[in-house]
């Protein structure tokens, strides 16, 4: 009895050490595949850069589904179309994988954005916290229950309350995720810019957000780890 124990043990490890190994040489052809991608995203899919996504423990599932609408033109972007026109899908699969499994960074701590009246008073530092405070709540509000008087719809429904995402559903994790970044995209799904999503969603959301609205949810989202 306890040779027999001992064999099924020693090959469960066998088993287990093989899979992993399997797993490591999937996300390791994922990150070959992915060098060209570092530029703007990092090498390990943590964007130094706002104005880049981080792609790091993003859903694999719609990883892949970016990169094939940046292929078929579906969604509108001039930087990644000819990157992804040259990925075939195995390829798109495995870059889709190795970024899934990286373990996206924290952002430091938000700063308040830059006041674009040039006229106005220049604030105390004790001013500055307590706007960036009251931003962030507000972004919080608008996050976990939404506006019912404008039909702005609570982000948590679909991306979760930890800002987490549906992995079954392709809904994209967005904590961690760069302030300005989400600024942009809520932007282009409001003006139209971007549509790619189930049933233009996004944009009827996005479009009875007002432009503080889009600002306050993105800075609170950024803070979620």
């Amino acid at each position: 009895m306890i040779k027999k124990l001992l064999t099924v043990s020693i090959s469960l490890v066998l088993a287990s050490g093989a899979g992993t190994a399997y797993a490591q040489g999937k996300t390791g052809v994922g990150k070959e595949k992915a060098a060209s991608c570092a530029g703007c995203h990092g090498e390990d899919g943590n964007s130094t850069m706002p104005g880049f996504p981080k792609l790091a423990g993003q859903h694999q599932g719609y990883l892949l589904k970016q990169l094939k609408a940046f292929k078929s033109g579906e969604r509108n972007a001039p930087m990644m179309a000819p990157l992804a026109m040259g990925l075939d899908e195995k390829s798109m699969e495995e870059i889709a994988e190795y970024y899934s499994v990286q373990k996206i960074s924290k952002n430091p701590a938000p700063a308040l954005p830059v006041d674009e009246d040039d006229d106005a008073p220049e604030k105390t530092e004790e001013q500055k916290q307590t706007q960036l405070k009251n931003l962030i709540e507000q972004g919080g509000d608008l996050y976990r229950n939404g506006n019912i008087s404008r039909e702005v719809s609570a982000c948590v429904a679909c991306h979760g309350p930890y800002a987490e995402g549906n992995k079954p559903a392709s809904y994209p994790a967005l904590h961690s995720q760069h302030a300005d970044y989400l600024i942009k995209t809520l932007s282009d799904f409001k003006s139209g810019q971007r549509s790619n999503n189930r049933e233009n969603m996004m944009h009827m959301i996005a479009t009875k957000m007002t432009d503080e609205d889009i600002k306050a949810v993105s800075y609170y989202i950024s803070t979620l780890k």
